[in-house]
């Protein structure tokens, strides 16, 4: 576990951020627009929320934008997470597979009882 990171140099992590800042960005469009609906036919259906303030009003609207900018990023970031575990996880199993190939390409080329090598 790393305990000390520096923004600026750490590839790894400027790359999760970045992606979870657009899986943010992403959110807060999506669910704006669904809450922008909902108010719409909040304000078209119910006489309560027409008499809502609009203070009231633009916080539940950026309540909705909240809430899916947070689920987005974090969705965004756990998929980013999965895909570098996978990526590390091919190079160490890459390294494995050739060390493998080297020790057995090895032992093939070692003559047998007749001087030649075993194909």
């Amino acid at each position: 576990m790393r305990q000390h990171v520096n923004l600026a140099k750490d590839s790894e992590v400027n790359a999760a951020a970045t992606e979870a800042a657009k899986g943010a960005v992403v959110g807060a469009a999506k669910w704006g627009i669904v809450s922008a609906l909902l108010g719409l036919a909040g304000y078209g259906l119910s006489p309560i929320y027409r008499g809502l303030t609009v203070q009231f009003k633009v916080f539940l609207q950026m309540s909705g934008m909240v809430l899916g900018s947070m689920i987005e990023a974090d969705r965004r970031l756990r998929d980013y997470e999965l895909l570098v575990r996978r990526e590390k996880r091919r190079i160490k199993n890459e390294g494995v597979w050739r060390g493998w190939e080297k020790e057995v390409g090895a032992v093939r080329k070692e003559p047998d009882d007749e001087g030649e090598g075993k194909k």
